[in-house]
């Protein structure tokens, strides 16, 4: 009976895995290598991260073989997500999970391209769950940034972003949901990459900077490392957009050079800064 069990699980669990690795895209952008990305609406709507799509326009490899161009239509560095565009119908397009339900110990797997791999698959379980990121005891890699991190029933839960103390690190899936409702967030006009910089503190390594954006006014420079705003160091890669959020007039935005530590000026208008990033 034990036997049995075990063989059904296993097979249940290859089965979810064929799927989500079909619904999971390579995506090359600019000069950076080959990310990954979620099919997340059967029109062609691609959701991946933003340190991932730098650029306007994007290259989409389906698990079919089949390739694309795409159009980025959304951007959120401060979120690590962006939306790109194929021109495509009836793509089978991922289960989304609810983030918000997911428990601590729970069965989880991810789905990526690393190391040139298509659609290597890892598992492991829940650590750690909030509004602001889903932590799991899983392996990532280089490439896996973008794909899915989903339920043992192929439920996408997280867009898969990076490793923190050995442990992956997933922007949720309501946050995701909130990124495609809404496209009025403050916005710096920069490219960002979560780096971690102690076991408390984050920091946002600027990746590329958009001409005449709120960033450059201000003087922020590519290879910077933005760190806290207003005094309040990053924990988290959404305290950026928060605070901002929060923020109107001129905002103190603390950031790394080197190895000297600045404050410039933000200008923040009406929730939003002076330029947004499309």
């Amino acid at each position: 009976m034990a036997n049995t069990t075990l063989t059904n699980i296993t097979a249940e669990l290859t089965e979810v895995a064929d799927k989500l690795r079909d619904r999971t895209v390579k995506i090359k952008s600019g000069s950076l290598g080959v990310g990954s990305g979620v099919i997340w609406q059967s029109d062609g709507l691609i959701i991946t991260n933003a340190h991932v799509a730098t650029s306007n326009r994007a290259t989409v490899e389906l698990a079919d073989g089949r390739i694309f161009d795409a159009v980025r239509t959304q951007f959120d560095p401060q979120q690590d997500l962006a939306a790109l565009k194929i021109v495509a119908t009836d793509l089978t397009a991922a289960t989304i999970g609810n983030s918000e339900a997911l428990r601590v110990g729970e069965l989880v797997l991810a789905v990526g391209n690393p190391f040139a791999e298509t659609g290597a698959v890892t598992t492991g379980i829940i650590y750690g769950n909030n509004s602001q990121a889903v932590m799991a005891d899983l392996q990532l890699y280089p490439g896996n940034s973008g794909g899915p991190l989903a339920d043992c029933l192929g439920r996408v839960v997280g867009i898969n972003t990076m490793i923190v103390n050995g442990l992956a690190v997933a922007v949720p899936s309501k946050t995701v949901e909130r990124f495609l409702q809404r496209n009025n967030r403050p916005q710096l006009g920069v490219t960002l990459q979560p780096v971690l910089l102690s076991r408390r503190s984050l920091g946002l390594l600027v990746l590329s900077i958009l001409p005449g954006s709120a960033a450059e006014t201000a003087g922020v420079q590519v290879g910077d490392i933005l760190i806290g705003v207003m005094g309040r160091l990053f924990t988290s890669m959404n305290d950026l957009s928060k605070y901002l959020h929060d923020s109107k007039g001129s905002v103190p935005l603390q950031l790394l050079r080197g190895k000297h530590q600045f404050v410039i000026y933000l200008e923040v208008h009406s929730g939003k800064t002076a330029v947004e990033a499309t």
